[in-house]
């Protein structure tokens, strides 16, 4: 008896390390292609600003691209850092804390008796 509860604390360990990897991994992803985005976004408002500084307005023939075109990589930047904030801050392993003291309680309530 002692064994499978040994062996079912072990399952649970290893559910609670898969999830805390899998929100750790999805964090980075999301925090990489927000950094990423934004980086991009910065060097496409630097290029639109340059060329809206050398291009007569008469010769343009789209100016509302050099809006659009950075403001993708800043709409995905500030959707993934929405995302990054909104992520659940919690510590993980909550399940093996409460069973841990389930188990706890019942040790001492057996001892005691």
């Amino acid at each position: 008896m002692l064994a499978d509860h040994a062996e079912a604390y072990a399952d649970l360990v290893a559910q609670e390390v898969q999830a805390a990897s899998a929100r750790w991994r999805r964090r980075l992803v999301l925090g990489i292609v927000a950094l990423a985005s934004f980086g991009v976004a910065l060097v496409l408002i630097g290029v639109a600003a340059m060329l809206w500084a050398v291009t007569p307005d008469a010769a343009m023939r789209a100016p509302w691209l050099l809006l659009v075109v950075p403001g993708v990589p800043t709409v995905v930047a500030l959707g993934c850092w929405i995302a990054l904030s909104n992520e659940a801050k919690g510590n993980g392993f909550e399940t093996l804390r409460e069973q841990f003291a389930a188990d706890m309680a019942m040790l001492r309530e057996v001892s005691a008796s």
